[in-house]
């Protein structure tokens, strides 16, 4: 992160200079949020408890709307190859689930329930049973299944929800009468159709959740009915599982001046398996539709959009010749623009020289540009037009914060240049673009750039007929992420931990294993601005009662340490998250030391760290958002400008609208 402090203090200079005259300051708005009345808001943990967990409910209540909540936000579907979260390389965030993929199999569903449950304030557990895995919650004394990738629970007869074991039991007394049907897939067919699945276990054939068929509304090819469920909740295999997962994740859409992001109500194909070549990974979802086939249940639980992976758009034309660049780089530094020198090109390097003792030397000019994304990125390009009179421009990339840098061009003569972006940010949510340019008349005259993402429809703030009531919010908060993957084979499909420059001692594989009794890892992080909370989250294993891990954090380079907690046993597999929100004041960079004590096995399945921050150049300004969609196969748009946070208005449908797409961007410095 070396670097932030003098190209924001310059940005910073730049913008007092804008203010003092009077006009719009803010370079950054962050958290740029637009609700609709008729959609849940699950942007973070706490919008979707404000969205699902409502005063005053039972904590079955709580339960069943934990489950509802991931039933909504994530349909079975092949999985998505994040490479991330080990050890399964699954996708494990469920808030990174419901806004940016929307499927996934059986086991991440029920890690999903779990985390929600336990974020709702229940005790929760995931079972593995044949061929499948699901989620307990405790409540009212007892676990109760809630499976939320086939969608279903059993009732019993008093009305309390059945666990695992209850509907083990149940199964064993049809098998009890005939065994042969055990492990017969073709003979619990026949048994399902005659005599019929309702003479079946009297839990089952109570279930409301099997239709007339005794099939199930997730309506899979298979391991779709009474006969899989039979075969499932056998007894042959029934023990706890934590398959786990990820914490940290949250929607934070940033926006600066020539900054577009488009999400749509529809998708080109593009998918984040699509790399892997081979078509049993591609999801099925992404050419179904909500209402439909093996989605039908879905608007019952609220899903009121047209499919599920969309494929959207971020633009970002970087305003060069007006210096408002400055106010959304991360760095900037001996660069002026057309408008503060009037020469050309729109941005180019200052100073030619600058003096030491030893005489006048090259003195480059350094713009190092942010590209965050709450989506996946799944490609991009970079576009620039280039003026090299005789000098040179140097384009670079880091995937870790700014750690290490990667060249990726060398321009030495003008023209239009244009790069593909998707080898280097393809699985990424955050990376950096470094301008190095040198001699003089140097610099861009324009300079564009474009990533497509892929987002969850189901989300997305969608009108329904009549009128719908629109809110957009805003912040100055800006989160650096420490996170990678643990395992060293997914070099070069994902960013490793190892990425981020970490200390180690006694830490050897799989994944991040104390090795003999004691061993730490730490891990730096550092912000542009003052850190306002440091967030840590970690899928650990504890073995036994002796295995530990200690965390700590240090805002001071090392000197002293803040004890945050520890990651106790007996756990083969646990989830822990420890959040600091009293960080002292301006620091900008934190340690963070997991220390592990070991006797039957301590390792770290993953590490993510996110530091909140205040943008040191954030603010508002007016925000236009626009919608389009079709009534009837007529194409409707609305254009509204937010002059506030907090500001609503209504858009009014006619008829029953087809949603197509919605856009925020910054309105402009003129509006009032």
């Amino acid at each position: 992160m070396v670097g932030f402090g003098i190209g924001v203090g310059m940005a910073a200079v730049m913008m007092m200079a804008v203010a003092a005259r009077g006009e719009t300051t803010a370079g950054i708005v962050s958290n740029v949020k637009v609700v609709s009345d008729k959609v849940a808001d699950v942007s973070s943990v706490e919008a979707w408890a404000k969205s699902y967990i409502k005063p005053g409910m039972t904590d079955k209540e709580k339960a069943i709307a934990v489950w509802k909540s991931v039933v909504a936000h994530q349909h079975q579907n092949s999985p998505v190859a994040e490479y991330l979260h080990s050890p399964e390389n699954a996708m494990l965030d469920p808030l990174k689930m419901f806004n940016v993929y929307g499927y996934g199999l059986c086991s991440v569903h029920a890690s999903h329930v779990a985390a929600m449950a336990r974020a709702a304030g229940l005790k929760a557990r995931n079972r593995s049973i044949v061929r499948h895995c699901v989620a307990e919650v405790w409540f009212d004394d007892a676990w109760h299944l809630l499976d939320a990738s086939l969608v279903n629970y059993f009732p019993k007869a008093d009305g309390t929800i059945a666990s695992v074991d209850e509907i083990i039991a149940a199964t064993g007394e049809l098998y009890k009468v005939h065994p042969e049907l055990k492990d017969n897939p073709a003979g619990l067919e026949k048994y399902c159709k005659d005599p019929g699945w309702k003479t079946g276990p009297a839990l089952l054939a109570n279930c409301p959740f099997y239709n007339k068929d005794g099939l199930l509304a997730a309506n899979w090819p298979w391991q779709c009915g009474w006969p899989e469920t039979m075969r499932e909740y056998d007894g042959t295999r029934s023990g706890v599982y934590e398959p786990g997962y990820s914490m940290g994740y949250r929607v934070n859409v940033q926006l600066r001046e020539g900054e577009r992001l488009t999400r749509n109500w529809f998708n080109k194909g593009m998918h984040l398996n699509m790399d892997t070549g081979d078509e049993k990974q591609r999801p099925w979802c992404i050419d179904q539709k909500v209402g439909e086939g093996s989605m039908s249940y879905l608007p019952e639980y609220g899903d009121i959009a047209p499919g599920r992976i969309g494929n959207g758009v971020h633009e970002y034309e970087v305003p060069l010749a007006s210096g408002a660049f400055r106010g959304g780089a991360l760095v900037a530094e001996n660069l002026a623009a057309r408008a503060e020198d009037g020469k050309g090109p729109s941005v180019h390097v200052k100073d030619e020289f600058e003096p030491n003792r030893k005489g006048l030397f090259e003195k480059p000019a350094v713009l190092v540009i942010r590209e965050p994304s709450s989506y996946v990125y799944l490609g991009g390009t970079l576009e620039m037009d280039a003026v090299v009179p005789g000098g040179i421009i140097r384009v670079s990339y880091s995937e870790n914060n700014g750690l290490d840098w990667r060249e990726v061009k060398k321009i030495t003569t003008s023209g239009k240049v244009s790069i593909d972006l998707k080898t280097l940010i393809f699985r990424r949510y955050d990376y950096q673009l470094k301008f190095e340019m040198s001699g003089a008349g140097t610099g861009l005259e324009s300079l564009k750039i474009r990533e497509d993402v892929q987002h969850s429809q189901t989300p997305l703030p969608a009108l329904l007929q009549g009128e719908s009531t629109i809110t957009l919010s805003a912040d100055n908060e800006g989160t650096i992420t420490v996170e990678g993957s643990t395992q060293k084979e997914n070099k070069g499909k994902q960013v490793l931990y190892s990425d981020f420059h970490p200390k180690e001692e006694n830490i050897t594989e799989p994944m991040l294993t104390v090795q003999g009794t004691n061993g730490w890892v730490e891990f730096p992080i550092a912000t542009p601005g003052a850190m306002k909370r440091l967030r840590v989250f970690s899928f650990y294993r504890a073995k036994s009662e002796q295995d530990k891990w200690q965390v700590s954090a240090s805002f001071d380079g090392g000197k002293t340490y803040r004890e945050l907690g520890v990651m106790e046993g007996p756990f083969k597999a646990m989830e822990k998250k420890f959040v600091v929100e009293d960080v002292p004041a301006d620091t900008k960079g934190a340690l963070v030391r997991f220390a592990g004590t070991q006797k039957d096995g301590s390792l770290l399945f993953n590490v993510r760290i996110d530091a909140d921050y205040t943008e040191p150049q954030g603010g508002f300004r007016p925000i236009k958002v626009a919608y389009a969609w079709e009534e009837n196969g007529v194409e409707k748009r609305d254009a509204h400008v937010a002059k506030k946070a907090g500001e609503s208005w209504k858009i009014n449908c006619a008829g029953k609208p087809l949603m197509k797409s919605y856009s925020v961007e910054l309105a402009g410095a003129n509006v009032k």
